[in-house]
C-alpha cells in the first residue's frame, strides 16, 4: 500500500482494552517486496504505557493464580482455532510486511507451526507434569514449578507467527506456564502482531482468564525498553534478535536479577568428513545450498559457516555449491536494515580475506536483497582471525572453511563460540569414524543441538527438541526456546512448601493427583495419588 498516510495510530492492548497509545512517536513498517511504506502508523508507546501495562500485568498474574489451568489450556486450543479460521488474513498480512511469500512458508508450513505449539502448550498446562512437583512424605516436604509473573517477550523479525510475541512459542509457554504476557511487537510486522493480539484478546474473553493477561506494545524508545525489562514488576524477559540489542537487554535485566532468556547468535557449523564427500559429494552441495537460502538465509539455524577437508573431492564440492548459489533466486530480505547488515558483515569477510566463489552479483533493486554468495578461506588463515571469519552474516551468505587436517578441523571447532547446532556428515561405510571420534566430543561442548547427516535448518516442534546452545547461541545453555513442555520451566519460579497442611497445598501438591500429572513421590515417578 502506498498514498495518503493515516492520521491516527494503531491502537495498543494495554489492561484489557484496545486504547490510543501515549506515544512518544510513531513509525510505518515497509513492504521489504517493494521498499513502499504502508498507510498504518504505529505508536511508539511512552513510559506512562509500559508503567500501566506493568500494573496491569501485576493483577493479571494474581488473578490467574486463581484460576485453574484448564482455563489455560482451554484459551489456547481456541486461540489456535481462531488462528486457523483467520489463516488467509494473517498469512497474506504477514507476507506485505515481511516479504515471506503465502505458498508454502507461511500458510503451509509457518501457521500449522503456530497453531501446533500452541495446542501442545495447552496440553502441557492441562496435564501440570511440566511443573515437576516432588514430594517427600516422611519429611513432609513439597515443591514444584509455579508461574514467575509478568513475562515481557520481544519477538524476532523472521517468524512472523511461530515466534510472535503474542503467538510464538515463548508466548505459548509462558502463558501455559501461568503467566501475563506483555508482547513487545517487532516493527517490522506491527499488523500482524495486531491482527495477532485481537484473536488472542477473543479467546482470552471466552476462556473466562483476566483479560489483562495478554498486552501489546508496538515499539518504546531504548530507555523505556530498558526500564521495562529492569522494572521490579517484571517477572522475566524472553528476547530474539540481534545480539547487540539482545546483549543490551540482557545487561540491564541481569543487574536487577531479573530472568531473561536471550537468543543471540548462531552460526551452526556443518562438518563433511572425507568419506562423505567421496560417496555423495553433488547431493550434498544440492542440500548445503538449499538450506543455507532456505528462507532467504534468514533462519538461526542457518549453516552459516562449512568445514571440509582439503582434497580433489572438496574442490569439486566447492564449485559446484557456488554454480548453485548462482543459478538459485535470490529471496527477498525482511527489511533495510536486515540488508545494510548482510552488505556490512559480507564486506567485512571479503575485506578479512575471505574468497568470493559465486559469480552472480546482480539483485533486484526494487526490494531489500543481496546476492546469493558463497565464501572460502582456509583453516590457517581461519585461525588467524577466528572472531572475525564467525561473525554470522544473517541472511543468504555462508563461508566455507578449507582444513588440511583433523587436527585443524578440531582447532578450528575449539575457536568456536557456542551456537545453537552443529552437523557432522560422515561416510555411510563407516571409514570416517575415527575423525568422527575426535570431531564429535569438541563439536558437542559447543552446541545445543547436535546433527548427523542432515542440515540443521529445521526446528521440529518435538518435546525432545533443544532450541538453545552455550553463549551466545543464547543466554543460559540449560533452557530451551522450543520444546513443550521443557521450554515452560523458564518463566517459573520453584516453590517449596514445608509441612503446609494439605487443603492449602497448590493442587498439584495435594495427596490427591485428579489430573494424573508425573510427580516424583519418594523419589519414585508416580502418577497416583497418595
Amino acid at each position: 500500500m502506498s498514498g495518503e498516510f493515516a492520521m491516527y495510530t494503531a491502537p495498543v492492548l494495554i489492561a484489557g482494552e484496545w486504547c490510543q497509545a501515549a506515544e512518544s512517536g510513531r513509525f510505518h513498517p515497509v513492504n521489504p517486496s517493494t521498499r513502499e511504506q504502508l498507510s498504518q502508523a504505529y505508536p511508539v508507546s511512552s513510559w506512562h504505557d509500559c508503567d500501566t501495562a506493568l500494573d496491569a500485568a501485576v493483577l493479571a498474574a494474581e488473578q490467574l493464580n486463581a484460576c485453574p489451568a484448564s482455563a489455560r489450556a482451554q484459551f489456547l486450543e481456541h486461540f489456535a482455532d481462531l488462528i486457523e479460521a483467520d489463516a488467509k488474513s494473517i498469512c497474506a498480512l504477514a507476507a506485505e510486511e515481511t516479504g515471506l511469500p503465502i505458498h508454502p512458508r507461511l500458510l503451509e508450513v509457518e501457521l500449522p507451526r503456530t497453531t501446533n505449539q500452541l495446542r501442545q502448550a495447552a496440553r502441557a498446562a492441562a496435564d501440570g507434569s511440566w511443573a515437576r512437583a516432588t514430594i517427600d512424605t516422611s519429611a513432609n516436604i513439597r515443591s514444584i514449578h509455579r508461574a514467575i509473573g509478568p513475562v515481557v517477550i520481544f519477538g524476532p523479525n523472521n517468524f512472523p507467527l511461530a515466534f510472535n510475541g503474542v503467538s510464538g512459542g515463548d508466548f505459548a509457554a509462558a502463558i501455559a506456564a501461568g503467566n501475563p504476557v506483555i508482547a513487545k511487537a517487532h516493527s517490522a510486522h506491527p499488523g500482524t502482531s495486531q491482527l495477532l493480539a485481537r484473536l488472542a484478546h477473543q479467546a482470552l474473553q471466552a476462556s473466562g482468564l483476566p483479560t489483562s493477561t495478554i498486552q501489546v506494545l508496538y515499539a518504546t524508545s531504548r530507555a523505556d525498553g530498558l526500564k521495562l525489562v529492569s522494572d521490579p514488576r517484571t517477572g522475566a524477559v524472553a528476547f530474539t534478535g540481534s545480539r547487540s540489542a539482545g546483549l543490551t537487554l540482557k545487561q540491564a535485566a541481569d543487574e536487577v536479577g531479573t530472568p531473561i532468556y536471550v537468543e543471540l547468535s548462531s552460526i551452526n557449523p556443518v562438518i563433511m568428513l572425507a568419506g562423505a564427500l567421496r560417496e555423495n559429494s553433488a547431493a550434498l552441495a544440492e542440500e548445503f545450498a538449499n538450506s543455507c537460502l532456505m528462507g532467504t538465509g534468514q533462519f538461526c539455524t542457518s549453516p552459516g559457516l562449512l568445514i571440509l577437508p582439503e582434497g580433489a573431492d572438496t574442490t569439486v564440492f566447492m564449485q559446484h555449491s557456488a554454480d548453485l548459489f548462482d543459478s538459485k533466486p535470490i529471496g527477498t530480505l525482511l527489511s533495510e536494515d536486515t540488508e545494510a547488515n548482510l552488505r556490512q558483515t559480507t564486506q567485512e569477510l571479503i575485506a578479512s580475506g575471505a574468497k568470493v566463489l559465486t559469480k552472480n552479483l546482480n539483485c533486484d533493486p526494487a526490494r531489500f536483497c543481496r546476492p546469493n554468495t558463497l565464501l572460502a578461506i582456509t583453516g590457517k588463515e581461519f585461525l588467524l582471525q577466528a572472531n572475525r571469519y564467525q561473525a554470522e552474516a544473517f541472511g543468504n551468505t555462508a563461508l566455507i572453511v578449507v582444513s588440511k587436517s583433523t587436527e585443524e578441523t578440531c582447532q578450528i571447532i575449539n575457536s568456536l563460540e557456542g551456537n545453537l547446532t552443529g552437523s557432522i556428515y560422515s561416510a555411510i561405510d563407516s571409514s570416517d569414524d575415527t575423525d568422527y571420534n575426535q570431531v564429535e566430543p569438541i563439536l558437542r561442548a559447543r552446541v545445543g543441538r547436535l546433527l548427523n547427516d542432515k542440515m540443521p535448518t529445521g526446528v521440529a516442534i518435538s518435546p525432545a527438541m533443544n532450541h538453545g546452545g552455550p553463549f551466545p547461541a543464547s543466554g543460559h545453555p540449560g533452557f530451551t526456546a522450543v520444546g513443550i513442555p521443557a521450554s515452560l520451566i523458564r518463566f517459573s519460579k520453584l516453590h517449596c512448601y514445608d509441612n503446609v497442611r494439605n487443603n492449602r497445598l497448590p493442587a498439584l501438591l495435594q495427596d490427591d493427583n485428579p489430573t494424573g500429572a508425573w510427580r516424583l513421590i519418594n523419589e519414585e515417578w508416580s502418577q497416583s495419588a497418595l
